[in-house]
């Protein structure tokens, strides 16, 4: 499940060489989301919407005590007296919880592999963005990665006779949170406590009117349930620390790949853990994705041998 919370021209820089502890850190990120659904799974019974409010709940102390140690806690200030920087934020903070929602939900209500189609299909999102907003010119490689992934939608979406509306969900919140992220004007640890902190006033409303409705799980069912909970805070801020600092010691085309690790994983856990059924419009789909990523990753390689040639 690969977060953008750093891809910046200032922090994803081409010409960088890869780095032994660049290399940890990522794949230490993309393994942790990788097993997330396995920690979503334990705590299904919980709504999606509970679950969320913890993540931004115990997500605060986490990113603000790594800005602590870290002395980066002035830009943050910096940030709260700037009304744009404040804005850009809101709606970043908007986008991320709509995607860990969505996530959570599919995780726990059995479409763990609409999910990891998700995230598999976000780099082409992001490409074709990046070409109808930025007007970046696609290749055509790149043009026919993303045709491969439209058959792959077709196919579903005519096998089920519904639109794959989970996989597109995810794919189009984080591909415009990716968007908004890259022009919020602070770093990426600034900037995630920045969200949470935004989201913190709601959340705390919302768990006050789960308190008083007697609905809620924190504290008052299960010792299991509530450290689950306040756990969401780690599994949350802690990959996103990590891929904050591996990014910045990788090259683009590295975390390019990498980024498929998580998806990866979320698929193995949907089909050989969760045992989500793996019928033949998937069996179809799920193979086009992936051969419309290594179309993508070989036009991903070529783009970088032309910036090291110029």
């Amino acid at each position: 499940m690969r977060n953008p919370d750093t891809l910046t021209a200032a922090d994803l820089n081409p010409k960088s060489e890869d780095t032994p502890q660049g290399l940890a850190f990522a794949v230490g990120a993309y393994g942790l989301w990788g097993f997330l659904p396995l920690y979503m799974k334990a705590i299904a019974h919980i709504p999606a919407a509970e679950i969320v409010v913890h993540r931004i709940i115990w997500s605060v102390p986490v990113g603000a005590l790594v800005l602590i140690l870290l002395g980066r806690t002035a830009t943050l200030r910096e940030a709260f007296r700037s009304p744009r920087t404040l804005a850009m934020a809101c709606v970043t903070a908007a986008l991320i919880s709509m995607n860990w929602g969505i996530y959570i939900w599919a995780v726990n209500s059995g479409h763990a592999l609409d999910a990891s189609l998700g995230y598999y299909i976000n780099p082409l999102f992001s490409i074709l963005l990046a070409a109808i907003l930025l007007g970046e010119r696609l290749s055509k490689l790149q043009m026919a990665a993303i045709a491969l992934a439209a058959v792959a939608v077709a196919i579903l979406t005519l096998e089920s006779g519904k639109f794959p509306w989970v996989a597109l969900s995810l794919t189009l919140t984080f591909g415009l949170y990716a968007l908004a992220k890259k022009r919020l004007p602070i770093g990426p640890n600034q900037g995630f406590l920045l969200e949470v902190l935004i989201l913190l006033a709601p959340a705390l409303v919302y768990l006050g009117y789960l308190i008083a409705q007697g609905e809620t799980h924190f504290a008052v069912g299960s010792t299991f349930d509530t450290w689950m909970l306040v756990g969401c805070g780690l599994v949350t801020a802690v990959p996103l620390i990590l891929y904050a600092n591996g990014a910045k010691r990788l090259r683009l085309s590295t975390i390019g790949i990498l980024q498929y690790i998580a998806p990866t994983m979320i698929f193995l856990c949907a089909v050989l853990v969760f045992d989500e059924p793996f019928g033949r419009a998937r069996m179809i789909a799920f193979p086009l994705i992936w051969l419309a990523l290594v179309i993508y990753s070989i036009s991903l390689f070529r783009q970088m041998r032309a910036v090291k040639a110029g």
